[in-house]
């Protein structure tokens, strides 16, 4: 039987900025409708291979591919025509315009004319805000913000959803609806999740891919993971052994 191609795979990535290695040899693979978190210090290359994936650098060696379609060194918009979209840590939203107003413009995008009060209305509805929908962003707490670039991105209907920090910032409440908008979305596509809070990947998490010094440290289980001695002498600035 053939094996089924990744949703999206790199192998061997590498990005050096002068002497400075940030990725270092990354083997990663994702499945179609996965959920995966990824974790680590400050400075490990989390970021880096965001932005990687995301057309915003070019690595400088490696392959990344979505579905079997190399993507690295193509431009940002390309590879979001592909499918993949991101919300980085700090909201990116019209904050002059109401919630319904702003999920609209992401989503005429990629909607029929017939299609789009549908569209809108689904996305409204699964990031929690179909009765704020007529609010000014600018008035709404910083989560709600938050979730308001969710639905944004949601509403170019990409397959591959990637999340820097969601939850940072948020309070308690906010975080566990944030969890339970990450479940449901991913439901229908896949989701990868940058994260430091610990409480939060509990909240979400099955597989959890750890990085260290710009390489995958271990890749297991959120159990395994947490309950490794080494991640947690990462996270506590210890030497790790190889």
């Amino acid at each position: 039987m053939a094996e089924l191609t990744p949703l999206l795979k790199t192998e061997h990535l590498t990005m050096r900025f002068g002497g400075v290695v940030a990725n270092d040899d990354i083997s990663f693979t994702l499945q179609e409708m996965e959920l995966r978190c990824l974790i680590g210090p400050n400075g490990a290359g989390k970021s880096t291979f965001f932005k990687s994936l995301t057309g915003q650098q070019t690595p400088t060696s490696g392959t990344i591919a979505f579905r079997g379609q190399p993507i690295a060194g193509k431009l940002p918009h390309e590879i979001a025509r592909m499918g993949i979209g991101i919300k980085t840590q700090v909201p990116n939203v019209f904050n002059g315009l109401s919630v319904r107003e702003n999920i609209w413009l992401a989503a005429r995008r990629k909607a029929t004319p017939n299609g789009l009060p549908k569209l809108v209305a689904s996305v409204l509805d699964l990031i929690r805000l179909t009765s704020e929908s007529e609010r000014i962003v600018a008035t709404l707490s910083h989560g709600q913000r938050q979730w308001v670039e969710i639905g944004m991105v949601l509403a170019a209907e990409p397959d591959l959803i990637l999340l820097d920090e969601p939850a940072a910032g948020m309070t308690d409440e906010e975080t566990l609806r944030t969890a339970d908008i990450i479940r449901d979305i991913n439901q229908s596509r896949a989701i990868v999740v940058v994260e430091h809070d610990m409480a939060f990947i509990r909240l979400i998490a099955k597989t959890v891919t750890v990085f260290h010094q710009g390489r995958v440290l271990i890749e297991d289980t959120v159990d395994k993971v947490l309950a490794d001695q080494r991640v947690r002498d990462v996270y506590l600035g210890k030497k790790v052994a190889a």
